[in-house]
């Protein structure tokens, strides 16, 4: 396993990650580039060794998972303050809960997501959470297992073909849902305040607010980040505003909506169902009120993680550090304010 040592100090370019699982194509990737040099450090048990690893890096790729990643190696002001030679983070998915890219943006660092590497899993998983609450399949299978002297009336379900699908967020993989939805014969609507209408009708979507959305849906489905303007956003008031019979999804990120109003919801009657990929705590405690309930189907926010998925986010990331590196901008830079500086410093490697 690759590791900073006299020799690696020989590199002009120095990056590191940690010892989290990740598909081999980023380590083949970058250790096949000239002029960098890889440090595979320990997420646990060797702090000093880690700490001593990150301050003399360039680059850092980092783990997007924020209940996996241990705090003290999230790229905060405090790392940062630790790490006066870092000039690139590469967030490993979508989402970038590990990573405080105005920080980041302060310190002239720059910072890439992958989004859109696992967009077609997490589509894919969409469907497969709302199919499986819509027509009772993990009802059907326990019953099967457990129960005699049932009919299959009993375990009757609803079709999506016909209904009104709303997404919060069409940014990749919430328009890869819109098209799939179109196969499954449903109408889709939108909300999506960084998109201008025209732009979410090129999606495949009707542009609308989000208490129109609300209002309309059969099914709301969630596909939007986790920042200071979704926090909480689907709260006790709008479950209350969403259709009587509705059924809520997300594969987004946990603390977006609000787990205990969706239970009341869902207990009291106004809520059909939910199919709920991404959790407050991951894993979700299994005493959690949500996992109580038959017509909750709950999955522990693997909807990006295919063996497909994996291997694009890997590579992905590893092709733009390198490019960073190389001193060319990146696709997925989520600070670009900050690149002239970030270019400039990373010049200076050479």
């Amino acid at each position: 396993m690759p590791d900073f040592g006299s020799s690696q100090q020989d590199f002009p370019k120095r990056l590191c990650r940690l010892d989290l699982w990740l598909n081999p194509v980023f380590d083949q990737l970058i250790e096949a580039e000239p002029g960098i040099g890889l440090s595979v450090l320990p997420a646990r048990g060797d702090d000093a060794r880690t700490l001593a690893g990150l301050k003399t890096a360039h680059a850092y790729h980092v783990s997007a998972a924020r209940d996996e990643l241990p705090r003290q190696w999230f790229v905060n002001a405090e790392l940062i303050s630790q790490c006066p030679d870092l000039v690139c983070v590469s967030s490993g998915g979508a989402g970038y809960d590990t990573v405080d890219v105005p920080a980041c943006t302060a310190a002239g660092i720059a910072v890439v997501n992958q989004a859109g590497g696992n967009a077609a899993s997490v589509a894919e998983h969409t469907y497969a959470l709302l199919l499986a609450v819509q027509r009772r399949v993990v009802e059907s299978h326990q019953r099967l297992r457990h129960d005699t002297g049932f009919s299959r009336e009993d375990l009757m379900g609803h079709e999506i073909h016909g209904t009104v699908i709303g997404l919060v967020g069409i940014g990749q993989i919430g328009s890869r849902v819109a098209r799939i939805a179109q196969g499954f014969g449903m109408r889709v609507i939108a909300h999506d305040p960084l998109l201008d209408a025209d732009t979410i009708r090129s999606r495949g979507a009707e542009p609308v607010g989000l208490a129109e959305l609300l209002e309309q849906s059969d099914v709301v489905s969630l596909h939007c980040p986790l920042d200071a303007s979704t926090r909480g956003l689907i709260d006790a008031r709008a479950f209350a505003a969403m259709k009587p019979g509705a059924v809520f999804i997300s594969t987004a990120r946990g603390g977006i909506h609000d787990e205990a109003a969706l239970y009341h919801a869902l207990q009291g009657g106004h809520l059909r169902g939910a199919g709920l990929d991404v959790w407050q705590q991951e894993p979700p405690p299994r005493d959690a009120p949500l996992l109580g309930l038959p017509n909750v189907v709950a999955t522990f926010h693997t909807a990006g993680v295919t063996h497909e998925a994996r291997r694009n986010v890997a590579r992905s990331s590893a092709t733009q550090l390198i490019a960073m590196l190389r001193g060319e901008r990146p696709p997925q830079l989520l600070n670009p304010e900050v690149w002239p500086v970030a270019a400039a410093r990373i010049a200076k490697l050479k």
